[in-house]
Protein backbone atom coordinates (compact mmCIF):
# COMPACT_ATOMS: atom_id res chain seq x y z
CA UNK A 1 0.00 0.00 0.00
CA UNK A 2 1.66 3.29 -1.17
CA UNK A 3 2.08 6.25 1.54
CA UNK A 4 0.80 8.10 -1.76
CA UNK A 5 -2.63 6.46 -2.22
CA UNK A 6 -5.40 8.86 -0.68
CA UNK A 7 -9.03 7.97 -0.35
CA UNK A 8 -11.54 11.37 -0.74
CA UNK A 9 -14.90 10.57 0.92
CA UNK A 10 -17.58 12.85 -0.89
CA UNK A 11 -17.17 14.32 -4.37
CA UNK A 12 -18.52 17.66 -3.84
CA UNK A 13 -17.15 21.20 -4.07
CA UNK A 14 -14.07 20.47 -1.68
CA UNK A 15 -14.00 16.80 -2.49
CA UNK A 16 -13.48 16.92 -6.00
CA UNK A 17 -11.65 19.85 -6.12
CA UNK A 18 -8.57 18.54 -3.63
CA UNK A 19 -9.02 15.10 -4.65
CA UNK A 20 -7.94 16.28 -8.58
CA UNK A 21 -5.68 18.52 -7.16
CA UNK A 22 -3.99 16.02 -4.91
CA UNK A 23 -3.78 13.27 -8.35
CA UNK A 24 -2.61 16.52 -10.27
CA UNK A 25 0.31 16.84 -7.89
CA UNK A 26 0.94 13.16 -8.82
CA UNK A 27 -0.66 11.04 -5.65
CA UNK A 28 -3.28 8.17 -6.25
CA UNK A 29 -6.78 9.82 -5.71
CA UNK A 30 -9.76 7.72 -5.51
CA UNK A 31 -13.00 9.80 -4.68
CA UNK A 32 -15.93 8.14 -3.37
CA UNK A 33 -19.43 8.55 -2.95
CA UNK A 34 -22.54 7.14 -2.06
CA UNK A 35 -24.59 8.85 -4.63
CA UNK A 36 -24.28 6.47 -7.70
CA UNK A 37 -25.53 8.84 -10.79
CA UNK A 38 -22.89 11.10 -9.61
CA UNK A 39 -20.50 8.71 -9.59
CA UNK A 40 -21.04 7.47 -12.83
CA UNK A 41 -21.20 10.74 -14.15
CA UNK A 42 -17.70 11.76 -13.16
CA UNK A 43 -16.50 8.59 -14.29
CA UNK A 44 -17.47 9.66 -17.78
CA UNK A 45 -15.80 13.37 -16.69
CA UNK A 46 -18.76 14.85 -16.65
CA UNK A 47 -18.37 17.47 -13.79
CA UNK A 48 -21.16 17.60 -11.34
CA UNK A 49 -20.30 21.25 -10.16
CA UNK A 50 -19.23 24.51 -12.23
CA UNK A 51 -15.56 25.41 -11.44
CA UNK A 52 -13.86 26.78 -14.50
CA UNK A 53 -10.69 24.48 -16.02
CA UNK A 54 -12.05 21.68 -13.38
CA UNK A 55 -12.92 19.60 -16.18
CA UNK A 56 -9.85 19.74 -18.43
CA UNK A 57 -7.92 19.04 -15.06
CA UNK A 58 -9.92 15.79 -14.25
CA UNK A 59 -10.03 14.47 -17.63
CA UNK A 60 -6.10 14.82 -17.60
CA UNK A 61 -5.72 12.85 -14.23
CA UNK A 62 -7.71 10.34 -15.35
CA UNK A 63 -6.12 9.54 -18.41
CA UNK A 64 -3.24 9.51 -16.50
CA UNK A 65 -4.43 6.99 -13.98
CA UNK A 66 -4.07 9.08 -11.60
CA UNK A 67 -7.71 10.11 -10.05
CA UNK A 68 -10.33 7.36 -10.16
CA UNK A 69 -14.37 7.80 -9.00
CA UNK A 70 -16.27 4.79 -6.99
CA UNK A 71 -19.02 4.03 -4.70
CA UNK A 72 -17.39 1.17 -2.85
CA UNK A 73 -16.44 2.99 -0.37
CA UNK A 74 -15.06 -0.01 1.82
CA UNK A 75 -12.23 -0.77 -1.16
CA UNK A 76 -11.40 3.24 -1.38
CA UNK A 77 -10.61 3.02 2.41
CA UNK A 78 -8.50 -0.29 2.49
CA UNK A 79 -6.73 0.45 -0.20
CA UNK A 80 -5.76 4.13 0.83
CA UNK A 81 -2.73 5.33 3.58
CA UNK A 82 -4.82 8.64 3.79
CA UNK A 83 -8.62 9.18 4.25
CA UNK A 84 -10.18 12.80 3.68
CA UNK A 85 -12.94 13.22 4.52
CA UNK A 86 -14.76 15.94 2.40
CA UNK A 87 -18.48 15.33 2.83
CA UNK A 88 -20.88 18.69 3.70
CA UNK A 89 -21.94 20.35 7.14
CA UNK A 90 -24.72 22.46 6.24
CA UNK A 91 -26.12 24.63 8.38
CA UNK A 92 -29.02 23.53 10.74
CA UNK A 93 -32.14 25.94 11.95
CA UNK A 94 -30.14 26.46 15.00
CA UNK A 95 -27.03 27.56 13.17
CA UNK A 96 -25.07 24.89 14.18
CA UNK A 97 -23.41 22.74 11.79
CA UNK A 98 -25.44 19.54 11.13
CA UNK A 99 -22.51 16.88 11.13
CA UNK A 100 -24.44 13.49 10.09
CA UNK A 101 -22.78 13.09 7.21
CA UNK A 102 -19.24 13.31 9.05
CA UNK A 103 -20.47 10.90 11.91
CA UNK A 104 -21.50 8.65 8.82
CA UNK A 105 -18.08 9.09 7.05
CA UNK A 106 -16.65 8.17 10.38
CA UNK A 107 -18.64 5.36 10.79
CA UNK A 108 -17.73 3.96 7.54
CA UNK A 109 -14.17 4.32 7.89
CA UNK A 110 -14.32 2.55 11.28
CA UNK A 111 -16.12 -0.73 9.99
CA UNK A 112 -13.50 -0.66 6.59
CA UNK A 113 -10.36 -0.10 8.35
CA UNK A 114 -7.88 -2.70 8.10
CA UNK A 115 -4.71 -1.21 9.35
CA UNK A 116 -2.94 1.85 10.38
CA UNK A 117 -4.53 5.07 8.55
CA UNK A 118 -4.58 9.03 8.61
CA UNK A 119 -8.03 10.07 8.98
CA UNK A 120 -8.12 14.12 7.76
CA UNK A 121 -11.23 16.19 7.74
CA UNK A 122 -11.25 18.77 5.00
CA UNK A 123 -14.59 19.40 5.63
CA UNK A 124 -15.54 22.62 7.51
CA UNK A 125 -16.26 21.23 11.28
CA UNK A 126 -17.06 22.90 14.38
CA UNK A 127 -14.22 22.96 17.03
CA UNK A 128 -13.68 19.72 18.90
CA UNK A 129 -15.06 17.26 16.03
CA UNK A 130 -11.61 15.81 15.66
CA UNK A 131 -12.06 14.48 19.06
CA UNK A 132 -15.47 13.01 18.24
CA UNK A 133 -14.15 11.58 15.23
CA UNK A 134 -11.28 9.52 16.79
CA UNK A 135 -14.83 8.18 18.72
CA UNK A 136 -16.92 7.76 16.55
CA UNK A 137 -14.28 5.43 14.57
CA UNK A 138 -13.35 3.76 17.62
CA UNK A 139 -16.67 2.61 18.00
CA UNK A 140 -16.98 0.91 15.13
CA UNK A 141 -12.73 -0.79 15.57
CA UNK A 142 -11.84 -0.11 19.05
CA UNK A 143 -8.42 -1.83 18.02
CA UNK A 144 -7.89 -0.08 14.46
CA UNK A 145 -4.83 2.20 14.27
CA UNK A 146 -5.28 5.24 13.12
CA UNK A 147 -4.80 9.36 13.66
CA UNK A 148 -7.20 12.28 13.15
CA UNK A 149 -5.87 15.24 11.36
CA UNK A 150 -7.62 18.96 10.78
CA UNK A 151 -6.56 20.19 7.09
CA UNK A 152 -9.07 22.83 6.19
CA UNK A 153 -9.77 24.23 3.08
CA UNK A 154 -9.97 27.25 1.85
CA UNK A 155 -10.39 27.50 -1.81
CA UNK A 156 -12.59 30.54 -3.36
CA UNK A 157 -15.54 29.19 -5.40
CA UNK A 158 -14.99 30.71 -8.99
CA UNK A 159 -10.95 30.26 -9.05
CA UNK A 160 -10.56 27.07 -6.85
CA UNK A 161 -8.40 25.57 -9.79
CA UNK A 162 -6.03 28.40 -9.42
CA UNK A 163 -6.12 28.23 -5.60
CA UNK A 164 -5.53 24.41 -4.96
CA UNK A 165 -2.62 25.21 -7.51
CA UNK A 166 -0.97 28.08 -5.47
CA UNK A 167 -2.34 27.46 -2.06
CA UNK A 168 -0.95 30.10 0.20
CA UNK A 169 -1.23 27.96 3.04
CA UNK A 170 -1.50 24.98 4.26
CA UNK A 171 -3.06 24.32 7.99
CA UNK A 172 -2.27 20.82 9.77
CA UNK A 173 -4.05 19.96 13.10
CA UNK A 174 -2.41 17.05 14.81
CA UNK A 175 -2.42 15.31 17.84
CA UNK A 176 0.99 13.21 16.80
CA UNK A 177 3.50 15.20 15.21
CA UNK A 178 4.21 11.65 13.02
CA UNK A 179 0.71 11.97 10.98
CA UNK A 180 1.17 15.81 11.03
CA UNK A 181 4.51 15.10 9.17
CA UNK A 182 2.87 12.58 6.59
CA UNK A 183 -0.30 14.60 5.69
CA UNK A 184 2.86 17.46 5.16
CA UNK A 185 4.42 15.76 2.43
CA UNK A 186 1.26 15.43 0.71
CA UNK A 187 1.61 18.75 -0.10
CA UNK A 188 5.29 18.84 -0.57
CA UNK A 189 4.97 19.45 -4.23
CA UNK A 190 2.65 22.35 -3.89
CA UNK A 191 4.98 24.08 -2.63
CA UNK A 192 2.85 25.89 -0.09
CA UNK A 193 3.82 27.33 3.84
CA UNK A 194 2.65 24.42 6.05
CA UNK A 195 1.36 25.76 9.77
CA UNK A 196 1.30 22.78 12.06
CA UNK A 197 -1.24 23.16 15.28
CA UNK A 198 -3.33 21.47 16.95
CA UNK A 199 -6.45 19.71 16.17
CA UNK A 200 -8.53 22.66 17.43
CA UNK A 201 -6.36 25.58 16.18
CA UNK A 202 -6.42 24.10 13.19
CA UNK A 203 -10.36 23.73 13.48
CA UNK A 204 -10.31 27.15 14.55
CA UNK A 205 -8.69 28.98 12.17
CA UNK A 206 -11.04 28.00 9.32
CA UNK A 207 -13.83 29.89 11.17
CA UNK A 208 -12.04 32.76 11.98
CA UNK A 209 -10.56 33.42 8.72
CA UNK A 210 -13.65 33.19 6.99
CA UNK A 211 -15.99 35.08 9.97
CA UNK A 212 -13.07 37.78 9.64
CA UNK A 213 -13.48 38.38 5.51
CA UNK A 214 -17.44 38.21 6.49
CA UNK A 215 -16.67 41.07 9.11
CA UNK A 216 -14.65 43.16 6.61
CA UNK A 217 -17.35 42.82 4.70
CA UNK A 218 -20.05 43.99 6.84
CA UNK A 219 -17.80 46.87 7.46
CA UNK A 220 -17.43 48.16 4.43
CA UNK A 221 -21.66 47.59 3.80
CA UNK A 222 -22.09 49.62 6.82
CA UNK A 223 -19.81 52.57 5.60
CA UNK A 224 -20.75 52.82 2.01
CA UNK A 225 -24.53 53.36 3.54
CA UNK A 226 -23.35 56.17 6.06
CA UNK A 227 -21.06 57.62 2.79
CA UNK A 228 -24.62 58.35 1.06
CA UNK A 229 -26.00 60.32 4.06
CA UNK A 230 -22.79 61.87 4.35
CA UNK A 231 -22.17 62.49 0.72
CA UNK A 232 -18.65 60.83 0.39
CA UNK A 233 -18.07 58.28 -1.82
CA UNK A 234 -17.04 54.33 -0.82
CA UNK A 235 -14.69 53.83 -3.19
CA UNK A 236 -12.66 56.59 -2.65
CA UNK A 237 -12.91 55.61 0.71
CA UNK A 238 -11.82 51.86 0.45
CA UNK A 239 -9.22 52.93 -1.84
CA UNK A 240 -7.97 54.85 1.17
CA UNK A 241 -8.13 52.41 3.80
CA UNK A 242 -6.53 49.69 1.40
CA UNK A 243 -3.45 51.39 1.27
CA UNK A 244 -2.58 50.96 5.07
CA UNK A 245 -0.55 47.94 4.86
CA UNK A 246 -2.18 46.66 8.05
CA UNK A 247 -5.63 46.64 6.36
CA UNK A 248 -5.63 46.31 2.80
CA UNK A 249 -7.60 46.63 -0.49
CA UNK A 250 -8.96 42.85 -0.45
CA UNK A 251 -12.66 42.68 0.59
CA UNK A 252 -13.57 46.18 0.93
CA UNK A 253 -15.59 46.40 -2.32
CA UNK A 254 -19.15 47.53 -1.14
CA UNK A 255 -22.05 45.88 -2.33
CA UNK A 256 -25.12 43.80 -1.03
CA UNK A 257 -23.54 41.39 1.18
CA UNK A 258 -21.78 37.96 1.07
CA UNK A 259 -23.46 34.81 0.44
CA UNK A 260 -22.35 31.11 -0.92
CA UNK A 261 -21.76 28.14 0.68
CA UNK A 262 -19.39 29.35 3.38
CA UNK A 263 -19.56 32.73 5.09
CA UNK A 264 -23.10 32.58 6.24
CA UNK A 265 -22.77 28.85 7.24
CA UNK A 266 -19.43 29.87 9.05
CA UNK A 267 -20.68 32.58 10.99
CA UNK A 268 -23.88 31.37 12.11
CA UNK A 269 -22.09 27.55 13.55
CA UNK A 270 -19.50 30.50 14.82
CA UNK A 271 -21.93 32.17 16.91
CA UNK A 272 -23.68 29.18 18.00
CA UNK A 273 -20.39 27.65 19.59
CA UNK A 274 -20.06 31.57 21.06
CA UNK A 275 -23.18 30.90 22.57
CA UNK A 276 -23.11 27.50 23.43
CA UNK A 277 -20.50 28.24 25.91
CA UNK A 278 -21.87 31.46 27.35
CA UNK A 279 -19.64 33.11 25.39
CA UNK A 280 -21.65 36.67 24.34
CA UNK A 281 -19.68 37.75 20.56
CA UNK A 282 -21.76 40.51 19.82
CA UNK A 283 -19.37 41.78 16.88
CA UNK A 284 -20.12 38.44 15.45
CA UNK A 285 -23.59 38.92 15.52
CA UNK A 286 -23.32 42.56 14.23
CA UNK A 287 -21.71 40.99 11.13
CA UNK A 288 -24.36 38.95 10.66
CA UNK A 289 -27.29 41.32 11.12
CA UNK A 290 -25.47 43.78 9.16
CA UNK A 291 -24.98 41.36 6.22
CA UNK A 292 -28.71 40.18 6.46
CA UNK A 293 -30.03 43.81 6.10
CA UNK A 294 -28.05 44.74 3.37
CA UNK A 295 -29.38 42.96 0.61
CA UNK A 296 -32.99 44.67 1.33
CA UNK A 297 -31.33 48.17 -0.14
CA UNK A 298 -31.92 47.47 -3.81
CA UNK A 299 -35.37 46.48 -2.93
CA UNK A 300 -35.66 50.31 -1.06
CA UNK A 301 -33.37 51.67 -3.39
CA UNK A 302 -35.76 50.55 -6.13
CA UNK A 303 -38.93 51.53 -4.39
CA UNK A 304 -37.53 55.34 -4.37
CA UNK A 305 -36.49 55.19 -7.77
CA UNK A 306 -40.43 53.64 -8.70
CA UNK A 307 -42.84 54.30 -5.60
CA UNK A 308 -44.81 51.64 -6.18
CA UNK A 309 -43.59 48.45 -7.96
CA UNK A 310 -46.62 46.29 -8.68
CA UNK A 311 -47.18 46.00 -11.97
CA UNK A 312 -43.66 47.25 -12.96
CA UNK A 313 -41.46 45.41 -15.06
CA UNK A 314 -37.75 44.37 -13.57
CA UNK A 315 -35.07 42.93 -14.52
CA UNK A 316 -32.90 40.82 -12.61
CA UNK A 317 -29.17 40.29 -13.44
CA UNK A 318 -27.24 38.08 -12.13
CA UNK A 319 -28.12 35.07 -9.70
CA UNK A 320 -25.76 33.25 -8.06
CA UNK A 321 -24.04 34.52 -5.24
CA UNK A 322 -20.59 35.56 -6.90
CA UNK A 323 -19.34 35.49 -10.72
CA UNK A 324 -18.21 32.18 -12.48
CA UNK A 325 -20.20 30.32 -10.11
CA UNK A 326 -23.55 28.26 -10.39
CA UNK A 327 -24.17 28.23 -6.54
CA UNK A 328 -26.86 29.90 -5.56
CA UNK A 329 -26.46 28.89 -1.62
CA UNK A 330 -27.12 32.09 0.37
CA UNK A 331 -27.29 34.25 -2.54
CA UNK A 332 -28.59 37.85 -2.24
CA UNK A 333 -31.14 36.99 -5.63
CA UNK A 334 -32.83 34.46 -3.01
CA UNK A 335 -34.23 37.21 -1.21
CA UNK A 336 -34.41 39.97 -3.36
CA UNK A 337 -36.38 38.15 -6.20
CA UNK A 338 -39.46 36.19 -3.99
CA UNK A 339 -40.05 40.08 -2.28
CA UNK A 340 -40.44 41.71 -6.26
CA UNK A 341 -42.79 39.06 -6.84
CA UNK A 342 -44.38 39.18 -3.74
CA UNK A 343 -44.91 42.97 -4.54
CA UNK A 344 -46.77 42.79 -7.41
CA UNK A 345 -43.78 43.05 -10.08
CA UNK A 346 -43.17 41.20 -12.90
CA UNK A 347 -39.95 39.97 -12.89
CA UNK A 348 -37.32 38.92 -15.57
CA UNK A 349 -34.04 37.38 -15.03
CA UNK A 350 -30.40 36.21 -16.27
CA UNK A 351 -27.54 34.57 -15.45
CA UNK A 352 -25.14 32.67 -18.12
CA UNK A 353 -24.78 29.86 -15.68
CA UNK A 354 -26.99 29.93 -12.63
CA UNK A 355 -30.67 29.85 -14.45
CA UNK A 356 -31.11 26.24 -13.83
CA UNK A 357 -29.99 26.24 -10.38
CA UNK A 358 -32.61 29.44 -10.13
CA UNK A 359 -35.77 27.38 -11.78
CA UNK A 360 -35.23 24.94 -8.23
CA UNK A 361 -35.85 28.02 -6.44
CA UNK A 362 -38.29 30.65 -8.40
CA UNK A 363 -40.19 27.72 -10.47
CA UNK A 364 -42.87 29.61 -13.11
CA UNK A 365 -42.27 32.95 -10.41
CA UNK A 366 -40.33 34.83 -12.85
CA UNK A 367 -38.97 34.60 -17.05
CA UNK A 368 -35.81 33.48 -17.62
CA UNK A 369 -34.08 35.17 -20.30
CA UNK A 370 -31.12 33.93 -22.37
CA UNK A 371 -29.04 37.52 -22.59
CA UNK A 372 -29.37 40.50 -21.09
CA UNK A 373 -30.85 42.52 -23.52
CA UNK A 374 -33.66 40.02 -23.45
CA UNK A 375 -34.29 40.70 -19.88
CA UNK A 376 -34.14 44.42 -19.85
CA UNK A 377 -36.83 44.40 -23.02
CA UNK A 378 -39.76 46.82 -22.00
CA UNK A 379 -38.45 47.33 -18.43
CA UNK A 380 -39.21 49.40 -15.83
CA UNK A 381 -36.15 49.13 -14.05
CA UNK A 382 -33.08 46.93 -13.84
CA UNK A 383 -30.77 45.34 -10.74
CA UNK A 384 -27.52 43.82 -10.39
CA UNK A 385 -26.63 41.23 -8.14
CA UNK A 386 -23.68 40.00 -9.70
CA UNK A 387 -20.70 41.12 -11.39
CA UNK A 388 -20.40 38.63 -13.95
CA UNK A 389 -18.24 40.00 -17.08
CA UNK A 390 -21.37 39.75 -19.93
CA UNK A 391 -23.33 41.72 -17.66
CA UNK A 392 -20.39 44.15 -16.77
CA UNK A 393 -19.37 44.50 -20.40
CA UNK A 394 -22.62 44.88 -22.22
CA UNK A 395 -23.47 47.50 -24.13
CA UNK A 396 -25.55 50.00 -21.87
CA UNK A 397 -26.44 52.31 -24.70
CA UNK A 398 -28.31 49.74 -26.11
CA UNK A 399 -29.95 48.51 -22.43
CA UNK A 400 -31.29 51.77 -22.34
CA UNK A 401 -32.87 51.71 -25.70
CA UNK A 402 -35.11 48.68 -24.78
CA UNK A 403 -35.77 49.85 -21.24
CA UNK A 404 -38.40 51.75 -20.83
CA UNK A 405 -37.27 53.77 -18.22
CA UNK A 406 -33.51 53.64 -18.22
CA UNK A 407 -33.77 52.82 -14.06
CA UNK A 408 -30.61 50.84 -12.97
CA UNK A 409 -29.78 49.78 -9.60
CA UNK A 410 -26.82 48.62 -9.46
CA UNK A 411 -25.82 45.96 -6.18
CA UNK A 412 -22.04 45.68 -7.29
CA UNK A 413 -20.63 48.97 -8.28
CA UNK A 414 -20.22 47.92 -11.59
CA UNK A 415 -19.78 50.59 -13.39
CA UNK A 416 -18.30 54.48 -13.22
CA UNK A 417 -20.86 57.17 -11.93
CA UNK A 418 -19.62 59.35 -15.12
CA UNK A 419 -20.19 56.34 -17.55
CA UNK A 420 -23.70 56.06 -16.15
CA UNK A 421 -24.33 59.80 -16.01
CA UNK A 422 -23.27 60.09 -19.71
CA UNK A 423 -25.44 57.13 -20.52
CA UNK A 424 -28.40 59.36 -19.14
CA UNK A 425 -29.98 56.12 -16.48
CA UNK A 426 -30.88 57.13 -13.43
CA UNK A 427 -27.86 55.43 -11.70
CA UNK A 428 -28.02 54.59 -7.98
CA UNK A 429 -25.27 52.14 -6.54
CA UNK A 430 -23.97 51.27 -2.87
CA UNK A 431 -22.19 54.07 -1.13
CA UNK A 432 -21.62 56.54 -4.09
CA UNK A 433 -23.73 59.50 -5.29
CA UNK A 434 -27.05 59.41 -6.88
CA UNK A 435 -27.23 60.03 -10.69
CA UNK A 436 -31.06 61.33 -11.68
CA UNK A 437 -29.75 62.00 -15.09
CA UNK A 438 -32.83 61.69 -17.95
CA UNK A 439 -34.62 59.27 -15.77
CA UNK A 440 -35.38 61.60 -12.92
CA UNK A 441 -37.54 63.28 -16.06
CA UNK A 442 -39.49 60.59 -16.81
CA UNK A 443 -39.68 58.08 -13.50
CA UNK A 444 -41.62 59.50 -10.07
CA UNK A 445 -39.01 59.60 -7.71
CA UNK A 446 -39.40 59.48 -3.84
CA UNK A 447 -36.37 61.49 -2.83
Amino acid sequence: MSERKIAVIGTGYVGLVSGTSFAHAGHDVTCCDVDQGKIERLRQADITIYEPGLDVLVSENMRQGRLHFTTNIDEAVQQSAFIFIAVGTPMSESGEADMTYIQSAARMIGKAINGYKIVVTKSTVPVGTGRKLEQWIREEAPHARFDVVSNPEFLREGSAVYDSLNMERVIIGASQPSAADAVAQIYEPFGSVIVKTTLESAEMIKYASNTFLATKISFINAIANLCEHLGADVEEVAHGMGLDGRIGHRFLQAGIGYGGSCFPKDTYALQYMAREQGYDFSLLDAVIETNERQRLIVIEKLTKALGNVKGKRIAVLGLSFKPNTDDMRDAPSLTVVPIMTQLGATVRVYDPIAAEEARKHFGDSVTYCESVYEAVEQCDACIVLTEWETIVKADWQMIRSAMAAPVLIDGRNCWPLEDMHKAGFYYDSIGRQLIPSYAHEKVQVTM
